[in-house]
């Protein structure tokens, strides 16, 4: 059997790979009724905002924030029931999480339009976000981001190696089982609302993974090539680096904000 851990979007990575470094100066403040953990930085605009994939928390953005941060205002925070932020008995799902984000926004006086940075299943949250309210985006940053469909298919967790799943089921958090479970209804509902062709979209793709052969691997490589078809006028860079882009090739994610960021600010 092929190693799961290079199978694709490896929803495990998260939960090994998080406390390799830190985001300074993160703070707790209330947002909505509940405690949220966040960190600001930088002046200007347009404002750039990270959310991170499934089990992580801010600091997968620790090697990427410092450069982007020289460049313009940025926020990363954790969504509820990770790090110091407060659980919540709400759904789970893309539309209560983005909900939650905007809040946050709102609150922090962060006006938008925005630059949506999201890894993994954060990239899945920001295509919804991307898609329902265009308006308030400037662009849209996929880093190595899930599919709408990642879990359809030979996908879907019940087809997953079995050390794949036996380790995700010890090592996630209820949060995060709560969020995997909501991943094809939150899917579904980015399908069920358009792109809007206006907003500039950088794709990044991990393409080590590529080279891994099994039925779980060759299904996420398909959807991972497939990201890009969903945002036709999108630009798609493949990044020498396993799944942990943000970690392992911080420059790649910093370059494709930057590019974001400059077309961003030609556009009236």
């Amino acid at each position: 059997m092929k190693n799961p851990w290079n199978s694709g979007w490896a929803l495990v990575l998260a939960l090994l790979l998080g406390g390799c470094a830190t985001v300074p100066d993160t703070a707790v403040q209330a947002t909505g009724g509940r405690a949220v953990e966040y960190a600001v930085a930088g002046q200007g605009a347009p404002v750039v905002v990270f959310e991170n994939g499934l089990g992580g928390t801010l600091e997968w953005w620790a090697k990427v924030w410092p450069e982007v941060a020289r460049d313009t205002t940025v926020l990363a925070y954790n969504r509820a029931g990770y790090g110091k932020s407060e659980a919540s008995p709400e759904a789970r799902d893309g539309a209560h999480i983005v909900e939650e984000l905007r809040a946050l926004l709102r609150e922090r006086g962060l006006a938008p339009p925005y630059i949506l940075v999201g890894h993994s299943l954060g990239g899945l949250y920001m295509q919804w976000f991307a898609r329902r309210y265009p308006q308030e985006l400037a662009a849209l940053v996929l880093v190595d981001s899930a599919h709408p469909h990642q879990l359809k298919g030979a996908g879907d967790p019940q087809s997953w190696p079995w050390l794949l799943k036996w380790t995700f089921g010890v090592l996630s958090s209820e949060t995060a089982k709560r969020e995997l479970a909501a991943v094809d209804a939150t899917g579904e509902s980015v399908l069920g609302l358009a792109a809007d062709p206006a907003v500039p979209v950088f794709v990044l793709s991990a393409l080590r993974p590529m080279g891994v052969s099994s039925a779980l691997a060759d299904d996420a490589n398909r959807k991972r090539a497939d990201i890009a078809n969903l945002y036709p006028h999108a630009r798609q860079v493949w990044v020498d680096s396993d799944h942990g882009i943000p970690l392992e090739k911080p420059e790649a994610v910093v370059a494709a904000i930057r590019e974001a960021m400059g077309v961003a600010r030609r556009s009236p």
